[in-house]
């Protein structure tokens, strides 16, 4: 397993070619699968939430990275959870609304931020920015025998098409993956590849079709609000560490279960954040990183990176400067 992790830096410049143009095919497929484009609305994953969240790492935590909000002092930082589907009013137990998404933007004490992107799909439908691309073609596609062709040909879109996804009974209860490979660099320069693992405190829950369909068109909004009037939710951070013969590249083969997993903290959400309008002006991306993790050589962390950033142009009318490390939230 090669432990050489390319900085944000040369993995944002250093891509060209295909990968500039599959990026924006791979926005312009979303459309065509949502029917957007839609003024001022992300591509996928619409309909979201935005909460406010504090983060404090454990003490093991530092020694997998010298990253400094993995460093014990607690955090601010920003959580949006959200259904899949580029609708903005589908029904949360929509079957189109899972894999749920979770971004996490870390407000670090320098005024920069660091993200997290998640979902609760554990994998990814290609290994490529092209055959995720294809895969999106395939199911927008008029004609059913497109997707039935494809599938058949890509058994990583297969198994996520066939993998069941139920919705969740809160989003308190939902688990995370972040399935790009991230290289993990402590202070003593010992470099690892993890994957990140969010796991709810109140543990995992899910409800049938019937039972999500009877709960309302924005049930985990109300549910998450009933409950943080309460209480507060909490998350586990975690990290999953690569073997020596697991695949860092391959986002679309998750790692086994008994890979050995760290608690890098507690991400515990303290309110609904006043201003939901102000999800339009968040950019979450994957390569929004600090010192002391830095991007596997896994090709869609690229790809998805640029999405993002097209979309965010799109949505709000302004470029972002591809050099710049940190994005500052606006509220």
């Amino acid at each position: 397993m090669c432990l050489a992790g390319a900085s944000a830096a040369q993995v944002v410049s250093g891509d060209g070619g295909a990968l500039s143009v599959v990026p924006r095919q791979t926005v312009a497929a979303f459309d065509a699968l949502f029917d957007g484009p839609r003024d001022g609305q992300r591509a996928v994953h619409t309909k979201g939430l935005l909460l406010e969240a504090r983060f404090v790492a454990t003490s093991e935590a530092a020694g997998l990275s010298r990253a400094i909000h993995l460093s014990g002092s607690e955090v601010s930082a920003l959580v949006r959870l959200s259904n899949f589907a580029g609708l903005p009013d589908l029904a949360d137990g929509a079957a189109a609304a899972s894999p749920r998404g979770m971004s996490i933007k870390f407000l670090l004490p320098d005024g920069g931020s660091t993200d997290i992107v998640a979902h609760s799909y554990n994998g990814f439908p290609a290994a490529t920015p092209e055959g995720f691309l294809g895969f999106l073609r395939a199911l927008a596609a008029p004609e059913p025998h497109v997707l039935a062709e494809f599938l058949a040909a890509h058994p990583a879109a297969r198994r996520f098409v066939d993998t069941p996804k139920p919705a969740p009974e809160s989003y308190a209860t939902e688990t995370f993956h972040g399935v790009n490979a991230f290289v993990f660099t402590n202070d003593k320069g010992k470099a690892r590849h993890v994957r990140y693992r969010i796991e709810p405190v109140a543990g995992s829950a899910h409800l049938s079709a019937e039972a999500a369909a009877r709960r309302g068109p924005d049930y985990l909004t109300r549910e998450l609000a009933d409950r943080l009037r309460i209480a507060r939710v909490a998350f586990r951070l975690m990290a999953q560490i690569a073997g020596p013969d697991d695949d860092v590249v391959d986002g679309s083969v998750a790692w086994p279960g008994d890979r050995r997993m760290v608690e890098l903290g507690t991400l515990t959400l303290t309110g609904i954040a006043d201003d939901q309008a102000a999800q339009g002006s968040l950019l979450f991306t994957p390569l929004n990183l600090v010192d002391g993790i830095s991007p596997s050589r896994d090709p869609l962390l690229i790809a998805r990176n640029r999405a993002y950033r097209i979309s965010y142009d799109r949505r709000t009318g302004r470029a972002i400067d591809e050099g710049s490390r940190h994005v500052r939230p606006t509220n």
